[in-house]
């Protein structure tokens, strides 16, 4: 293996202290102590930097002064990686749980895969230690989209071969040095979601190839960071962000129809609220107005609509406060849902 000196590990961290130190102290039982473990902090409000010093006072915190996003935030570690010497750099999602393994194991596929720049690993769902979550991605022509291979499928070996992949999941990237010094960094106009992919095609258009390594396994507490699969924040990031990533790296006629299904999905969302008045028979001026009204009042739409708004608008970066709001909204009516009902006194 080679030497400890040469490999940094980068755990971005925003406001998530108990993830953050969780994934800590999984990445102090890698064999080697010697790796040089570095925690960008995005201006964090919830004492991490403190606890962090206190758990782990031999990791070096950056602290940028503001939430830069996930590109932004890891782009300072990764500077100061490569300033520092590093000749691979491990990008972890805080919310993530590593396998001891996980850095031999990627050193080791760099060195049987020289043509490789981007490797990914084996990844699970944290709430269910055996099934899949990524194995390995994919570009789907028929839906325009990035998937996974094996996801929500239980791991019984059938991905267990080292292989060439179309990209790497971000939660994850183990990078040669040499390629972020050739393609550069991540993309920071993205902020969140999407800058793997972006920096995927990005790398593969250099001349190297990603790679899956099913040796390197890790544990993720799957869409910590948006609050949840379905939540706004998500579907703002995702919906804007797609028509990003195809405006930089898609040829012009995947471009343009991906341009097309974004906006007859929105319209798909709105529609289906309309359909509901006329299976009820309710087909009225009034009615439809009313379930357009419910449809746009729904977060998940509005802030998909806004993302959307906002490539067309050239607005990139942090997303708008009111997407923030809305996330927090559908988060609170999430929470009364789940809460069991009181009993009424007999």
């Amino acid at each position: 293996m080679m030497g400890a000196q040469q490999v940094a590990l980068i755990v971005l961290n925003w406001n998530g202290r108990a993830d953050t130190l969780a994934c800590l102290e999984s990445v102090s039982r890698i064999p080697g102590g010697a790796h040089r473990v570095i925690v960008a902090d995005n201006g964090s409000s919830d004492g991490s930097v403190a606890a962090i010093r206190q758990a782990f006072p031999l990791v070096e915190l950056i602290e940028n002064a503001a939430n830069l996003g996930y590109a932004g935030g890891n782009n300072t570690a990764i500077r100061h990686a490569l300033d520092a010497g590093a000749e691979f750099v491990l990008l972890l999602n805080n919310d993530t749980i590593v396998d001891p393994g996980i850095v031999e194991a990627f050193v080791d596929a760099a060195r049987r895969m020289p043509q490789a720049g981007v490797f990914g690993a084996k990844i699970y769902f944290h709430a269910d230690p055996q099934r899949l979550w990524y194995a390995g991605g994919y570009w789907d022509a028929k839906t325009l989209s990035f998937n996974e291979h094996g996801a929500g499928q239980l791991d019984r070996g059938q991905y267990d071969q080292l292989t060439e992949t179309e990209w790497v999941i971000g939660c994850a990237m183990f990078v040669r040095a040499e390629v972020f010094r050739e393609v550069g960094l991540l993309e920071p106009s993205f902020f969140l979601n999407n800058e793997e992919v972006d920096f995927c095609s990005r790398v593969r258009r250099a001349g190297y190839t990603c790679a899956y390594v099913p040796q390197a396994r890790l544990w993720h507490k799957v869409s910590v960071s948006f609050g949840g699969e379905d939540s706004p924040l998500k579907e703002y990031f995702s919906a804007r962000n797609r028509l990003l990533w195809a405006q930089r790296n898609a040829p012009a006629g995947v471009r343009w129809r991906i341009y097309v299904r974004s906006a007859s999905g929105l319209m798909r969302r709105y529609g289906r609220a309309l359909l509901g008045c006329t299976v009820t028979g309710a087909l009225t001026p009034k009615s439809w107005w009313w379930a357009v009204r419910a449809a746009f009042a729904d977060p998940r739409n509005r802030a998909a609509a806004m993302g959307l708004r906002d490539f067309w608008l050239r607005r990139f970066g942090d997303c708008p406060a009111e997407v923030r709001a809305l996330a927090r909204q559908w988060a609170a009516r999430q929470a009364q849902r789940a809460a069991p009902v009181a009993s009424q006194p007999g």
